[in-house]
């Protein structure tokens, strides 16, 4: 990269699917500014994610409080900012606060959605305001080119990515306990938005049992953040022999040990989009969202949905109480597809 070659800013959004689904975004960055280093702005739980790509340069952890205005800390850490020569700044949350800062550190281009209140703050305003609203993955892309009605679909785009080297990989899986010479099947049944998002612990449960009968050789890992200790518990209580890893890793350990497995079965979370980024197999379990709306990109992928009249409702809780777009999605649904990836893997 050229010494004379002005920086770049991209400030991550908030949560770990949509932090991967913007990976894109730096791919055709790069290939536009071949000589400018990418710097991140980021949350200290999300910050993980971004050190896994290529494409960035530095990792800056945001030092401010989730949801707090923090005026005066934003113009001392915009001050600092000013320092990195930053030629555009790209703002991927749709936020006042955070469209502040590059406004503060002066950077000349700034570019992002329209958002509350940030008419003057940004310079390069993009609109999303069809119906349906892009794929999350087009979202962010967009804002590397001019702002366009309608914008490139995923297909069209370069695909998420990630990497975690086999070093990583290596010391993930023995911090975590787990013989690295036995296959690994990750199981995802967290979900931050919310309970309508889950695939029922009994479910898991009866799966994990069922792969462990047909492939008794197998390891299987449940990942996820301290808040889903309580849903893998239920699991582990109807499947023993599963290990609960679930708040208990770092989320730099998550993404090695999804990297280190055979695939992964998962609700609509980070966690799934991690796993599709590493291009791990992927059996992904939608109920309440879309996936049309953020599909996993591995080369070997199956999205389950039921489609259901009430679905695709995208609330945290099932508004109508029976949660029947996850319920009914039997463990056997998802066997089926899932026997194959494990008995036949991909390559790495």
């Amino acid at each position: 990269m050229s010494a004379g070659a002005p920086r770049l800013l991209v400030i991550s959004p908030n949560w770990i699917g949509d932090a991967v689904m913007a990976q894109p975004l730096l791919q055709l960055l790069r290939r536009q500014h071949p000589d400018s280093p990418i710097d991140v702005l980021a949350p200290g739980w999300v910050a993980p994610v971004w050190r896994a790509m290529q494409e960035v340069d530095t990792v800056i952890e945001a030092p401010f409080r989730h949801g707090a205005l923090q005026l005066r800390e934003r113009w001392a850490f915009a001050r600092q900012l000013r320092k990195r020569a930053y030629g555009a700044a790209y703002v991927l949350p749709n936020t006042l606060k955070f469209a502040l800062i590059p406004w503060l550190a002066g950077i000349p281009k700034r570019v992002g959605y329209r958002g509350e209140m940030r008419y003057g703050l940004l310079n390069v305003v993009h609109r999303d305001e069809r119906k349906p609203k892009r794929p999350m993955v087009s979202f962010y892309a967009a804002l590397a080119s001019a702002p366009v009605a309608v914008a490139p679909p995923p297909g069209a785009l370069p695909r998420p990515a990630l990497s975690a080297s086999a070093a990583q990989q290596a010391y993930a899986l023995e911090q975590a306990g787990l013989d690295a010479s036995r296959p690994l099947l990750v199981f995802a049944p967290g979900a931050e938005f919310g309970s309508a998002k889950r695939w029922p612990a009994v479910h898991f449960a009866e799966l994990a049992n069922t792969v462990l009968e047909k492939l008794p050789d197998m390891q299987i890992a449940l990942l996820g953040s301290g808040k889903d200790r309580p849903v893998c518990d239920e699991i582990v209580a109807l499947a023993p022999a599963v290990h609960n890893l679930a708040g208990s890793t770092s989320l730099d350990q998550a993404i090695a040990l999804i990297a280190a497995s055979r695939a992964v079965v998962s609700n609509d979370s980070g966690l799934l989009h991690i796993a599709s980024a590493l291009n791990r197999a992927i059996v992904a379990l939608y109920g309440p969202t879309d996936p049309a709306h953020a599909p996993p990109f591995s080369d070997v992928a199956q999205s389950l949905w039921l489609h259901l009249e009430c679905s695709p409702c995208r609330k945290r809780e099932c508004p109508l109480g029976h949660h029947n777009c996850m319920r009914q999605m039997s463990a056997d649904m998802v066997w089926q597809p899932l026997q194959a990836m494990l008995r036949n893997p991909p390559a790495s």
